[in-house]
């Protein structure tokens, strides 16, 4: 809920050539959003949300952010060029299409659809508006190893990706949640909410653009105050190209875990293959970062907190400023979030 990395400054702007606006902080995850644009040189101005304490408490984070007292004067603003958002889940979609037709490039946090709808919505404002609906990935976005694997697929260090299995595995910390959390109409669902990120990753490191879901499941396993939550969930996917993805996620964390979750990422190629430890090396004292590559030519393990950096914010600003798609795509967006809509309504639950 509080996953919010910091990077080293790497600005692609000058001062003032970025401002950008957060609203709706209803998960931790706007801090990291905004640190990952401050980085980047953005130039975070103003803040609304309906509750004061939240924003009293984000502004004690960012200290020259301006309270606003309603969303439409930001969107009312015409110096912001983006707006970050972290709404409830449903909320994402209807935000976004707000920003949108007000000119601005939009930014929310994950999952950024519940229904199909929403996402139908999303798909037209953007047609007619032009603008941005750019989602915070932040399994891969925002975490080093992930990067670098990127980097090491698309220089062809496995070869070609013939499979992706991604793991997902989160702490619950139930009385830190809010009520939404365990309201399935509001967070979509475990394959609609966390599996957003697996579903993203298959995506990008396959190179699929289209992709079938062939199973799903879903449960609650261990949760019954909850009967809303679904705390395990597993699908599988064949890609448009032939590779195949498998993901794993759940809320089943046990408590002497020092990482709220043991997030692991396998590549397969042709080659070679890729292991991503994201968060911690169990049972070593180790931290996250850790990242194993054995091809025909090496086996490596490689550590890489503060050695990779988050070269994705820094792409977006400019993307926003040029209107070119080197970040991420309008399509590749819309379809890992169609991919986890999908999974969730063929998903059997158990």
């Amino acid at each position: 809920m509080n996953y919010a990395p910091k990077g080293k400054p790497a600005p692609v702007v000058a001062p003032g050539e970025f401002p950008f606006a957060a609203a709706f902080l209803d998960h931790g995850h706007i801090y990291g959003m905004c640190n990952g644009l401050i980085e980047a040189g953005g130039e975070l101005r103003f803040v609304y949300d309906p509750d004061p304490a939240k924003v009293e408490a984000f502004c004690k984070t960012y200290p020259g952010v301006k309270a606003v007292d309603s969303f439409e004067q930001i969107l009312g603003d015409p110096s912001i060029k983006l707006v970050a958002a972290a709404a409830v889940p449903c909320e994402r979609g209807p935000i976004g299409c707000r920003a949108l037709r007000a000119g601005k490039d939009y930014f929310t946090d994950k999952t950024p659809f519940t229904t199909l709808e929403q996402l139908a919505q999303a798909r037209t404002a953007v047609a007619e508006t032009g603008r941005k609906f750019m989602v915070y990935f932040s399994e891969r976005l925002h975490v080093e190893s992930a990067v670098f694997a990127g980097q090491l697929v698309q220089a062809g260090a496995i070869g070609k990706v013939v499979e992706v299995v991604g793991f997902g595995p989160h702490r619950l910390s139930a009385p830190s949640r809010p009520a939404w959390f365990f309201e399935k109409a509001k967070y979509g669902g475990i394959l609609c909410d966390i599996a957003s990120h697996q579903f993203e990753q298959y995506l990008f490191y396959s190179g699929a653009t289209d992709a079938t879901v062939t199973t799903a499941t879903v449960a609650n396993k261990n949760n019954p105050e909850y009967p809303e939550l679904e705390d395990f969930g597993e699908a599988h996917l064949i890609g448009n190209n032939g590779t195949t993805n498998f993901i794993r996620v759940d809320w089943l964390t046990p408590d002497a875990s020092r990482a709220w979750g043991d997030g692991r990422t396998f590549i397969l190629g042709t080659k070679g293959y890729i292991e991503m430890r994201k968060y911690i090396e169990v049972g070593r004292g180790e931290g996250g970062d850790q990242l194993y590559l054995v091809n025909n030519e090496v086996e490596e393990h490689y550590t890489l907190t503060g050695k990779v950096g988050y070269p994705f914010f820094g792409e977006l600003i400019l993307d926003c400023l040029h209107r070119t798609e080197k970040a991420m795509t309008q399509a590749h967006v819309f379809k890992a979030a169609e991919l986890c809509l999908l999974a969730q309504e063929k998903a059997v639950r158990l």
